[in-house]
């Protein structure tokens, strides 16, 4: 049970104050704002507790979204509803979330805060419903005449399925499904690897007419072990091990929980399905292998390798690989054979971007470097160098589709589009 949910500003400053309940003072509050948030001490920690007060908050660019409690509260449910209030803020804002946002639509975030959270417990949370009857210019006469209309809402808001309006027609039914992997590694001087993980992200975009349910299956290794195999059948996918599961709303939990697919009623237009992590297994898309010389007192050279490990008939697209030099570097001079390096001060580094790179490919990027004189005599100590790309219709994880199925009592077959994109998290490589 939440007793308030403030808005301040990085100066300590009660920006939007809104109390559900009156066991916490603003006083209170107040004393937070002045220990912690003006003085910055402890403000990484998200649960401070200053005399038997809980102050649960997240830090947003400089503003910190808090809510206060003195019962024992789930903590993790608390945090994700703090960011989820960003998350609906934002989608009213255009994207923005900041002090002058907040200041010119405090009117409509208590508004927001009265539908989204009801005597301290969250309730309605979804920017997209939230948008049909709650306007930043009120609700549209036609709307406020229109007695179905109001009910409509009301029975979506309140309903089993609360994501998804009734009586939805679309001429051409259709489902997108973006598997998005986001490829984490940290390599070696000697090009062994230290850490490596994927967070995937599965996108859809559902245009389907009625009241669907969609069946959606990978190659998990735990449902693959499910499936009871035809006489006769041998295969040597034996699946993948799928971490950290987290599921949009409209996911049936017990369904996955006995059969390990996924079954849900879409919401209609974008939407995120799910999250994942994978941490085993992971196939790289790029090796590099780089080569440091010291020419001299005042010349260095980095000779630096990358190889794509992935199939021909694929390309990774707007490559850019940063090759960080000293402070003191007065010239560079490079040379490869394909895309550009450029050396860019205020990166300080080498950027060699490439806008098209095929697989199973070799490039090599020559850089040699003058250093100015300097009156520091400390050793440069060497970031490791960083890539960032996208190669589509790839996995890191070996992720596939198995299955994409939907069912509808008018027994309509939608059009299905799969597609798979990998791209770089942190892709770091010690130099």
């Amino acid at each position: 049970m939440i007793s308030s949910i403030v808005f301040i500003n990085h100066k300590g400053e009660i920006l939007v104050y809104r109390v559900y309940k009156d066991d916490i003072t603003r006083s209170e509050t107040t004393q937070f704002c002045a220990k912690v948030v003006a003085t910055k001490e402890n403000k990484e920690c998200p649960i401070i507790n200053i005399d038997g007060t809980s102050f649960i908050h997240i830090t947003i660019k400089d503003i910190v979204v808090l809510a206060t409690t003195k019962v024992n509260v789930n903590v993790a449910m608390t945090l994700q509803f703090l960011y989820q209030l960003v998350k609906v803020c934002r989608a009213y804002f255009g994207g923005e979330f900041d002090e002058n946002c907040i200041k010119k639509h405090f009117v409509l975030i208590y508004e927001l805060l009265d539908e989204v959270m009801d005597y301290g417990v969250p309730q309605i949370a979804d920017a997209d419903l939230l948008k049909k009857y709650i306007q930043e210019g009120g609700l549209k006469p036609e709307l406020m005449n229109d007695v179905e209309k109001l009910k409509q809402l009301t029975s979506q808001a309140t309903g089993a399925t609360s994501w998804r309006p009734q009586n939805i027609v679309y001429r051409k039914n259709e489902v997108y499904l973006d598997v998005i992997e986001s490829v984490n590694v940290l390599m070696s001087v000697k090009g062994t690897i230290l850490k490596a993980d994927v967070a995937g992200s599965i996108q859809m975009k559902c245009l389907l007419t009625g009241m669907p349910e969609c069946k959606f299956g990978m190659n998990d290794k735990l449902l693959m072990q499910r499936e009871p195999r035809k006489p006769g059948q041998t295969t040597t996918d034996k699946g993948i091990t799928i971490d950290d599961l987290k599921f949009h709303q409209c996911v049936k939990l017990p369904k996955f929980d006995k059969e390990r697919a996924i079954t849900f009623i879409p919401p209609d237009g974008q939407f995120e399905l799910m999250t994942y992590r994978i941490t085993e297994n992971i196939n790289l898309p790029f090796k590099i292998m780089p080569v440091y010389n010291e020419l001299g007192k005042n010349k260095l050279e980095i000779r630096v390798k990358i190889k794509s490990i992935f199939e021909k008939n694929l390309f990774g697209t707007n490559l850019a690989i940063k090759i960080p030099v000293p402070k003191n570097t007065a010239n560079v001079s490079t040379n490869s054979a394909i895309g550009k390096a450029k050396h860019e001060p205020e990166q300080q580094g080498v950027i060699w971007r490439i806008k098209k790179y095929p697989g199973d490919f070799e490039a090599l990027l020559r850089c040699e470097i003058d250093l100015g004189s300097t009156t520091n005599q400390q050793p440069w100590i060497k970031p490791p160098i960083s890539i960032e790309f996208q190669v589509p219709m790839f996995t890191a994880s070996g992720l596939r589709v198995r299955f994409l199925r939907v069912y509808e009592k008018s027994g309509y077959k939608p059009t299905k589009w799969i597609r798979y994109i990998t791209k770089a998290g942190e892709y770091l490589h010690r130099l």
